[in-house]
């Protein structure tokens, strides 16, 4: 008799952590906007010109006021570009960038009205071969759903 409350506890244990894995999990998905595209093609265009390559770049869903991490790959010494473009009709963008030990390395913040305000890129070079995360985040008031482009270029040697 005693086994069986011991049958229903591994039951309802295996349950919930069934449930618990099933968990929602936010998933980068890709967007469309021509404008930003449009933007994300002149960039690349300049950026050709001053000697970079394309190493990894993306359009990606956000949501207004929430991080969308970009983890990426980097080597030690080598220059790199990162860019990101966000909504036209957004009135803040800001894109933090942490090292493989969740330093902060760079930060950077646009307010709709500056000059290219909706593009914020900066350049970095890594002391070490490590992943590092790019977060990029636009606020936006009147859209929830937004659209964002992320651009990560490394410079090859002349």
């Amino acid at each position: 008799m005693k086994i069986y409350p011991l049958l229903i506890s591994i039951t309802l244990l295996l349950g919930l952590s069934k449930k618990a894995a099933s968990q929602n999990v936010i998933r980068q998905s890709a967007c469309s906007d021509p404008y930003i595209l449009h933007q994300a093609d002149s960039i690349k265009q300049e950026l050709a010109k001053q000697g970079f390559l394309i190493v990894k770049e993306a359009s990606m869903a956000m949501e207004s006021e929430y991080e969308m991490p970009v983890i990426v790959p980097l080597t030690e010494g080598s220059w790199y570009q990162f860019v990101f473009i966000g909504d036209v009709t957004s009135k803040l963008y800001e894109v933090r960038m942490y090292d493989w030990d969740e330093k902060q390395v760079a930060y950077q913040k646009k307010q709709w009205g500056d000059v290219d305000g909706n593009v914020i890129s900066y350049s970095y070079i890594p002391k070490l071969s490590e992943y590092h995360m790019m977060k990029p985040v636009q606020v936006n008031k009147g859209k929830k759903n937004l659209c964002g482009y992320v651009m990560l270029l490394k410079k090859v040697k002349q």
